[in-house]
């Protein structure tokens, strides 16, 4: 259960809904399937009785009625008690086949899987290594490793050398922290894994943005615990929806909540340091832990300004990586937070391994010191590659609405349809392979968006743009492939 929706909530999430081009409850009934798979609404949500709404709206409480009667014949609203019917999505009891075929074909998005040669990999949001200073910290490492070969090894909590520099990274940017606040992980996936373990129990509540990274959301999935999906607000300027965060967070009283302020994925906003108070304010009323992920904090394409969650509290937990700013196979990430957290956290690692690579820790320990060594030129080929993504865009799927994000890997692009798993399901026919918008939220909305990463050189993009565009004209041909998918409950095919 995802709680319940007030009137005037509602009524916030609807806006200017009724144009008079249909019956009002009609248009009443559109704009809620909209919000409801595009993930706006979560699943689960009782919404407001038909009278309450009626008063709110200012309609007629007929017009609420019917609304409500066509969302149930479309699959959804439930039944529910009375007139308190919670959001949900069509049942059917034979999956779409294309979504069948995409299962099988290994189209979600899901990591760890091949890719044919030729084919553009745009289901992946990461950058090769950066050349030279990488190789340089593994030249360093390896005259460093034999001071350590007289040990063991094994060391749940990181290569110290590794903690003093992202220790001192951390107090360099206005956190102060110590060695022992730091654990050092097998990258940023592990940390979540770890945090996970040590903090949560099945059947337990987790605050997720709505979207979200997909791999965090398995993460917690795999836990059995139950998620508590916010939605973002509609344009970046108004950035979280911070008044839907404290609602859930006193009504729900999650056990943690996974957030990515530093720059969101996949919509790569970037959280104000106003909001970010109200955050560690509400989660501190709340007793929820609160978890920042800032893998991409680095990657800063736009230059603005915000202090890292933990400088607003000592109870926030931090995880963060070289995956993205250096290099994915660096495996390398980290988790910041109290002492006694720390040890916790140990404990738990140690039921997964024992201890990371020594020579990868090292050559870490390097890069985290000279952090912004490789940054410059790459956040220059970055913000090249963002503006001719954007370009492409406009110039060949006008249609789409990207949004320009702050930082980040990639751009959030809606859709003129609910065709992101079809579009996914046919790509690679065209030569590239996407990870499908439902892969990034809960339930299987999101069904009219797909992130597109800009991490290719310009000419590449272009390569996959006219692919994309060819993928969208063959939708637009045939429109029962897409009809076929669209309202698949199947559509989060990962």
């Amino acid at each position: 259960m995802s709680g319940s929706l007030s009137p005037t909530a509602l009524a916030r999430l609807l806006g200017q809904w009724h144009l008079g081009a249909t019956p009002a409850y009609r248009e009443l009934a559109d704009v809620v399937r909209l919000l409801v798979l595009d993930g706006r609404i979560p699943l689960g949500t009782a919404l407001p009785s038909e009278r309450t709404l009626a008063a709110t709206l200012a309609v007629s409480r007929t017009t609420v009625t019917a609304a409500y009667s066509s969302l149930r014949e479309q699959g959804f609203l439930s039944s529910g008690q009375g007139t308190r019917g919670r959001t949900c999505l069509p049942s059917s009891s034979d999956r779409a086949p294309g979504t069948e075929a995409a299962a099988r074909a290994g189209l979600s998005g899901a990591p760890g899987l091949a890719v044919p040669d030729g084919v553009i990999d745009l289901a992946y949001a990461s950058l090769p290594a950066s050349g030279e200073v990488v190789h340089r910290a593994f030249a360093a490492a390896l005259t460093e490793l034999p001071a350590l070969l007289p040990g063991f090894g094994y060391d749940a909590l990181g290569v110290p050398a590794l903690r003093e520099a992202i220790a001192g990274r951390y107090t360099a940017v206005g956190v102060s922290t110590t060695p022992a606040q730091i654990l050092v992980t097998s990258g940023a996936q592990h940390a979540l894994n770890i945090v996970l373990r040590a903090i949560v129990g099945r059947q337990d509540k987790v605050l997720v943005e709505h979207p979200t990274y997909p791999n965090a959301l398995d993460a917690i999935r795999a836990t059995g615990c139950r998620m508590v999906p916010v939605a973002l607000r509609p344009t970046p300027e108004m950035g979280w929806d911070l008044d839907a965060v404290e609602a859930a967070l006193m009504q729900q009283r999650p056990r943690l909540a996974y957030m990515v302020p530093d720059f969101h994925n996949p919509t790569g906003r970037l959280m104000s340091d106003a909001q970010r108070r109200r955050l560690v304010r509400a989660a501190t009323a709340s007793g929820t832990v609160l978890v920042a992920d800032e893998t991409l904090r680095e990657l800063n394409l736009d230059g603005g300004t915000a202090a890292p969650l933990a400088s607003f509290s000592p109870a926030v937990v931090s995880i963060g990586s070289l995956s993205k700013s250096h290099w994915a196979g660096l495996r390398t990430g980290w988790i910041r937070a109290s002492e006694s957290l720390i040890q916790r956290f140990a404990a738990a690692r140690t039921t997964m391994d024992l201890g990371g690579p020594v020579v990868e820790q090292l050559a870490a320990a390097h890069l985290v010191r000279t952090l912004t060594e490789p940054l410059p030129a790459r956040l220059d080929a970055m913000r090249e590659s963002r503006a001719a993504l954007l370009d492409l865009l406009r110039a060949h799927l006008p249609q789409w609405q990207p949004e320009r994000p702050s930082g980040g890997l990639a751009v959030w692009c809606r859709l003129p349809a609910a065709s992101s798993t079809a579009l996914t399901v046919i790509a690679p026919e065209f030569g590239i392979r996407l990870a499908a918008g439902p892969r990034f939220g809960v339930g299987g909305v999101f069904e009219n968006h797909l992130r597109v990463p800009f991490t290719l050189p310009p000419d590449k993009l272009e390569t996959a743009v006219l692919a994309l565009r060819s993928a969208q004209e063959r939708l637009d041909a045939a429109p029962q492939l897409r009809r076929t998918l669209k309202d698949s409950p199947a559509a989060a095919i990962a």
